[in-house]
C-alpha cells in the first residue's frame, strides 16, 4: 500500500491517513477480504506514531469500510461508497481552497460554472 501524507495539510493526520486508505480501497487497490498491512508496519513506512494509524483505521471501522479480526487483523469489508470517496475529496478540495484564500462559496460558485 503506497500511501502518501502531506505534511502541510492542517487536517490532523489521522484523518490523512484515513483519507488515503479510504481512497485507496475507493480507486480498487483493495477488495473486500483483503488484508491491509499491519497498523506498525504502515506507521513506519509513513513515518508516524502507531497510534495515529490506529485511530484512523478504528475510524474506517465504524464506517463499517475495514472489519478487525482477531489473530487475522484489518481487513476490507466493502467497497467505499462513490458517495464517501466524493466526500472526502470535496473536503480535500475545500481544505486546498482555504489555503489559497477562497471560500467555501467561492468553490460552489466555481463548481457551478463547471455544470
Amino acid at each position: 500500500m503506497l500511501l502518501t501524507l502531506d505534511l502541510n495539510d492542517a487536517r490532523p493526520l489521522h484523518e490523512q491517513v484515513a483519507g488515503a486508505i479510504r481512497r485507496a480501497i475507493g480507486e480498487g487497490s483493495y477488495a473486500p477480504g483483503d488484508r491491509l498491512p499491519p497498523a506498525r508496519d504502515l506507521a513506519d513506512a509513513l513515518g508516524i506514531n502507531p497510534n495515529t494509524v490506529l485511530r484512523a483505521l478504528r475510524e474506517l471501522r465504524e464506517e463499517g469500510l475495514l472489519e478487525f479480526r482477531r489473530g487475522r487483523g484489518v481487513s476490507v469489508a466493502r467497497h467505499a461508497d462513490g458517495r464517501a470517496l466524493l466526500r472526502e475529496r470535496a473536503r480535500e478540495l475545500l481544505d486546498e481552497a482555504k489555503r489559497y484564500g477562497y471560500r467555501r462559496e467561492d468553490v460552489i460558485t466555481l463548481l457551478e460554472e463547471l455544470t
